[in-house]
């Protein structure tokens, strides 16, 4: 996948890329700590928000 603000992965993809469950993916998602949105019930969620969710959890500047 390209690291690119147009490139949308779903929950599955996100809590393999996280390594997490759902129901911890759905926290960070209606908590807004990830950038996302919602068409109908289907998150779309930009890779970019996740790749910048990561390092600021890292610390990594």
């Amino acid at each position: 996948m390209d690291n690119d603000l147009t490139t949308l992965i779903t929950v599955d993809e996100f809590c393999e890329l996280l390594m997490i469950g759902h129901n911890a993916a759905y926290q960070l998602l209606n908590s807004g700590k990830i950038k996302c949105f919602r068409i109908n019930r289907v998150w779309k969620i930009p890779l970019a928000s996740v790749n910048a969710y990561i390092q600021e959890q890292s610390h990594f500047t």
